[in-house]
């Protein structure tokens, strides 16, 4: 049994205890820096060097950044932009912020001068700290963003540019915090919506110590445990479970800078004797697709899945292979973990769980009244639990609309069967209305990937004069499998065997890639603009 225990009672049990001074550099990284041996991460960069940081170096190492930025004029409630890649400079980085109180802005290494310039712009950042590569695009803008005026380079000297090793190694290792209030903003992710530019997701200091209970409870981390996360430092999920939600609970992360290989990572696996992986579906159904009889992952013992549902296929057949079921959990940037499957809990394929304790979570219809199990309906989130994000900064309109009542509008669909569980149906824009059904692009996905020749598919609505909508299925072939008129036909036959024939795509489109977030999911919504775009 996990560290949930008995799942109802500890539920019933659960009471925020919400402090009126809180700081995770000072409450959380210095309280185990105080055991000077105690492990922090481990890193390793594209070139395979390796190393490692006790938290007490983390602790001294971030009191160093954090008088650098006061150097340079941060003070308490100033917007910080960190463009780093997932190198130790991040972790040193986001604490030696949150320490002098600054709003971290972690932004993915994947964007482009534009996204910069709005989130500059917006958030009226008067500094940048940045990994040496991304400062020629950050040179770019400065001339459209007259207020950035700091600028702090990780990783190599760059003219106009403070050098982060040099500044840091003058700086001293003491460090004064002054005491905040565990409600003050401490961390913005700006994510995308369906539309207009990013929403500014902000959220406080209180936030970044609730991730306990990520952490605990699904990921079910101990003391001795070994993380690793496949997250880029750009996406919320690095603060679940790279950072906020590992640390908390006094766990050491695996930190790798190097693109996503599966053979590699099943090697990183055993070398590093991870005992807890988090990875995206991207990544598992990538390593089901590799001889996973080669392996012996002996010190693995819990997995868990992020980002989207995972389909049951690839959970079976990774049990199959190491004996461990991958335990889905849900949530999204503006909250911690809301739904998941816990250790010691009975699992159904396909299902993301339970509710999280300190969660009322539920499938609500549009008047707000929860919904008859079995029907499809909004998940829900009731009352304002305080690791709920604050709001979306500078925008009063949008954070309005995700409230109904008494109700955080999450603007996932989902279900919920008569045991309670919870299946994820997709976005409230991505379910598909064909000819007066209701289809979860999921569901045939997860058909399609049971095919031998499907390495991944993205499912989408297309405009039809007949039926509204039909469902259209953009499919990405293993090797050795050619596209075709016959094989488009196999394709439907295999999904109508799977689930309800009237699910299966009518069109099927083959493609190399599907484009995907910095995060790795998949953006159905720009498959599906593509196919409206042709009624037009």
């Amino acid at each position: 049994m996990g560290n949930i225990g008995n799942y109802e009672e500890t539920r019933k049990n659960f009471r925020w205890n919400v402090p009126d001074d809180f700081n995770f550099g000072r409450d959380v990284v210095d309280r185990y820096a105080k055991d000077r041996t105690k492990l922090a991460f481990f890193h390793e960069d594209a070139k395979g060097n390796r190393s490692k940081y006790t938290f007490w170096e983390v602790s001294r190492i971030s009191n160093r950044v954090g008088n650098v930025l006061r150097g340079m004029g941060v003070s308490k409630g100033d917007p910080v932009l960190v463009l780093l890649q997932n190198v130790p400079e991040w972790y040193f980085t986001v604490v030696a912020g949150n320490k002098i109180g600054a709003i971290v802005i972690p932004c993915s290494d994947q964007l482009r001068p534009k996204d910069l310039v709005y989130r500059a712009l917006h958030s009226g950042a008067r500094t940048i700290v940045s990994w040496d590569a991304k400062t020629p695009e950050v040179d770019e803008i400065r001339k459209e963003c007259p207020d950035l005026v700091n600028f702090l380079c990780v990783g190599g000297k760059r003219d106009g540019w403070l050098s982060f090793d040099e500044e840091v190694a003058k700086a001293s290792p003491e460090l004064s915090i002054e005491p905040n209030r565990a409600t003050d903003p401490a961390l913005v992710y700006y994510t995308s919506g369906t539309t207009g530019n990013p929403k500014a997701v902000m959220h406080n200091h209180f936030y970044t110590g609730a991730h306990w209970v990520t952490g605990k409870y699904w990921i079910d981390l101990k003391p001795t445990d070994l993380i690793w996360c496949i997250a880029g430092t750009g996406w919320a999920k690095a603060a679940w479970s790279v950072l906020f939600g590992p640390w908390n609970n006094g766990a050491a992360t695996l930190l790798l800078n190097a693109p996503f290989d599966p053979k590699r990572g099943l090697s990183w696996l055993s070398e590093y004797e991870v005992t807890v992986l988090c990875a995206p579906p991207t990544a598992y159904r990538a390593f089901v697709k590799e001889d996973l009889g080669k392996y012996r992952l002996p010190s693995l013992r819990h997995c868990v899945g992020a980002g989207e549902p995972l389909n049951p296929e690839v959970i079976k057949t990774w049990s199959d292979a190491f004996g461990l079921t991958i335990h889905d959990g849900y949530g999204q940037t503006e909250t911690i973990n809301l739904v998941a499957n816990f250790p010691g809990m009975p699992v159904k394929p396909g299902s993301m769980g339970h509710p999280v304790p300190g969660h009322d979570v539920a499938v609500i219809d549009e008047t707000g009244n929860e919904v008859a199990a079995g029907e499809i309906g909004e998940i829900a989130v009731k009352g304002r639990p305080p690791a709920l994000f604050m709001g979306y900064w500078k925008d009063e309109a949008r954070t309005k609309e995700c409230f109904r009542g008494d109700w955080y509008l999450t603007g996932d669909r989902a279900y919920r069967d008569k045991d309670g569980h919870f299946f994820f149906v997709g976005r409230g824009d991505d379910v598909i209305i064909s000819a007066g059904y209701r289809i979860g692009p999921f569901e045939v996905e997860s058909a399609l990937l049971e095919h031998p020749g499907v390495t991944e598919s993205a499912v989408v609505s297309s405009p039809d004069e007949l039926r509204g909508e039909i469902v259209k299925a953009f499919v990405v072939l293993r090797a050795g499998y050619e596209a075709s008129d016959a094989l488009k036909k196999e394709l439907q036959d295999h999904v109508k065997k799977v689930t309800a024939p009237y699910k299966y795509p009518r069109d099927i489109a083959f493609v190399r890639e599907l484009p995907k977030t910095s995060s790795g999911k998949i953006r159905r919504i720009e498959l599906r603009a593509q196919e409206w775009k042709k009624r037009e």
